[in-house]
């Protein structure tokens, strides 16, 4: 019996040990099942969604319809197919006619809400023009070139004007600027008077000004600084035409193709359609010459130096009275630098009696602009505190007992030890020079290694900075020279005198360049070409002479070409003038690059007017670049543009 019940204990333990183990494994199982749900939760992976989307908003209904007639209330409501953002109202939205008052313009879920402030005038047109302002909330697919228009009279005006507008002077494509019609054709409407009509450019220059009505217009365009849709603030940039614009619209037809697939046509149907013109307005944005003029600073730098620093460049010396000094003051008691184009004017002083001062007083007379924007005289009385010579006797009690080290006349030249065939070398001297002598100056060329031969140079002192010399001569390829001047041959107006001078160095050789002539075809207007790098640095100018261009001895490299009409003969281009009815002077762009390689000769034909202007030039050195658009098929990348194929490469010798 004892034993049965020992059996009976063992069994059950043996029961419960079984149980609890069965409890644990489905409690494990359910654990692990529980954290793999709940890593699978937490990982983190990219989302298996469809497509991008690339489809910009539709529009679905609006209030009132498009085209609405009679339609007197301030409030539009527009609905688009999803959830929408207006970016940059006050910027990319137009309204026609020109609004005094910005109206408020809200995105609000899938609805633009308009709400128009001026008052609704009669029989009249609007137009709101949103540009690429309406975007999808998700991706920012922006709707292109959507309007919406309505009408307060009976009929709605549909006419259609459209262009280009680039700079005059670079013929960039230009951006975010206004254009307007004038139904007034009087030149003083663009100056006194709001636009009839208008619209913005687009990122590619183009406009188009919709909902027209039948009649003559003139056409500007106009950065509108202050926003009241005429010209009068002389720093706003525009642009005009000559030409009365009369809008027209016919009826034509295009073939257009369906494709059965990437590679099948499946056929080719008649598209009948409204040609409104003109389409093809080019206009030239400038920014007429203009600076105020008035005294912006002054500073006396050094005892015998002091600096007046004006906002525009000067056509008229200032006249210098001294206030505090009763001797009388010699009429050349100064070298006068010009320095940034004019707009900064050093003076250096010739008379101790001056610049011994501590301080000086002076009365500056000069020409100002007024409110008016005319000049007018004023006098600035000016106190000129030196502020160096307190600094250097601090300085010289330092030094003590020591050796004091001669303080010659600084000359810098502008050679380096390899020069190109075409360059001059500027000499200047750190203060003006009691006199120059260019006999001082020897400038030798290398015969063999011990021996050199005297040349002859002409030197010229530069009109601007009186302290500079430029010499140059007709280098000869590969050759070596140096420039010689022995010491104390040249004295500043302050008693300094030079050191003695040997600068060496070497004309780079012959097969190191390459040779570019132009043959300039379609113009017949006198004017020079310009050679440019990417940047569009100026590399070289040439003045068009028996219908070409020649650029002799350029560095082997990638080049652009640009034709400035020169209508003044000034070798400069000259932008326009509204008042005077001036346009500036035309610029045209060789459109592709020319590619000049070391030893050869390269002769290019180029027939200025037979790319139309507005795609003259290359898209490698355009810097307002049209916005790439997102695209529902993969578009292959653009090409380079390439050298012309009618451009001959010369060997020497051929």
């Amino acid at each position: 019996m004892r034993f049965h019940r020992y059996i009976n204990t063992f069994c059950m333990t043996v029961a419960k040990v079984f149980g609890i183990i069965r409890e644990l494994v489905f409690f494990s199982i359910c654990g692990i099942f529980l954290l793999c749900m709940l890593y699978a939760c937490a990982s983190v992976g990219a989302p298996q969604g469809g497509p991008e989307d690339r489809t910009p908003p539709r529009f679905v209904s609006s209030t009132p319809m498009p085209g609405a007639l009679n339609y007197q209330k301030n409030k539009i409501e527009i609905l688009f197919d999803e959830l929408i953002l207006v970016e940059k109202p006050s910027e990319k939205i137009i309204i026609t006619p020109p609004q005094m008052e910005f109206p408020v313009i809200k995105a609000l879920g899938k609805k633009v809400i308009v709400e128009i402030k001026d008052s609704l005038r009669l029989h009249t047109t609007y137009t709101i023009d949103f540009t690429d302002a309406i975007v999808d909330n998700n991706e920012k697919n922006s709707l292109e070139n959507f309007s919406f228009a309505f009408s307060t009279g009976e009929t709605v005006d549909s006419l259609v004007v459209s262009g280009t507008l680039l700079n005059a002077e670079n013929l960039e494509p230009m951006p975010g600027i206004l254009i307007g019609l004038h139904e007034n054709l009087e030149d003083s409407a663009f100056v006194t008077i709001p636009f009839t009509r208008t619209s913005k450019t687009n990122d590619k220059g183009q406009f188009w000004i919709r909902n027209v009505s039948p009649g003559s217009y003139k056409i500007y365009a106009l950065n509108d600084l202050n926003r009241d849709y005429k010209f009068d603030q002389a720093g706003e940039d525009i642009a005009f035409s000559d030409s009365i614009i009369i809008p027209d619209a016919t009826q034509a037809s295009r073939m257009d193709t369906l494709w059965r697939d990437s590679v099948t046509v499946d056929t080719i149907v008649q598209i009948d359609y409204t040609h409104f013109t003109p389409d093809d307005v080019v206009l030239f944005l400038f920014k007429e010459k203009f600076e105020k003029s008035y005294l912006r600073k002054s500073e006396r730098p050094l005892p015998h130096k002091f600096s007046l620093y004006f906002n525009a460049a000067l056509d008229t010396l200032p006249k210098i009275k001294f206030l505090n000094i009763a001797q009388p003051i010699a009429e050349d008691w100064s070298v006068i630098e010009f320095m940034e184009e004019n707009k900064t004017l050093d003076y250096w002083i010739k008379d101790s009696l001056i610049y011994q001062q501590d301080t000086l007083q002076i009365e500056v007379s000069y020409y100002k602009s007024d409110s008016l924007n005319h000049l007018v005289q004023v006098s600035d009385t000016l106190r000129l505190f030196e502020k160096t010579r307190a600094r250097a006797k601090k300085d010289e009690k330092g030094k003590g007992d020591k050796e004091e080290k001669i303080d010659f006349l600084g000359i810098s030249v502008s050679a380096s030890s390899v020069l190109d065939v075409f360059d001059s070398i500027n000499i200047v001297f750190s203060e003006p020079l009691l006199a120059f002598d260019s006999s001082y100056i020897a400038l030798w060329r290398k015969i063999d290694s011990t021996q050199w031969e005297p040349q002859s140079f002409s030197i010229r002192q530069d009109a601007q900075h009186p302290m500079m010399y430029i010499l140059s001569r007709r280098w000869e390829y590969g050759r070596e020279f140096k420039i010689t001047m022995d010491s104390a041959l040249f004295i500043g107006i302050y008693g300094k005198w030079n050191a003695p001078l040997e600068k060496s160095f070497k004309i780079k050789p012959e097969n190191e360049y390459g040779h570019l002539y132009v043959y300039v075809e379609g113009i017949s207007e006198n004017g020079y070409g310009e050679l440019l790098e990417g940047s569009e640095k100026i590399v070289r100018k040439a003045t068009l002479k028996d219908g070409g261009l020649l650029f002799m001895n350029l560095k082997p490299s990638k080049y652009y070409l640009r034709y400035i009409v020169d209508t003044n003969g000034n070798e400069q281009w000259d932008t326009g003038n509204y008042r005077l009815h001036q346009h500036p002077e035309k610029v045209y762009y060789y459109p592709g690059f020319l590619d000049i390689r070391q030893n050869w000769k390269i002769e290019q034909h180029w027939n200025v007017t037979s790319t139309p202007i507005m795609e003259q030039k290359p898209l490698e050195i355009t810097k307002n670049k049209p916005k790439e658009k997102k695209t529902n098929a993969t578009i292959p990348a653009s090409q380079s543009q390439h050298q012309s194929q009618n451009s001959r490469l010369i060997a020497p010798g051929m």
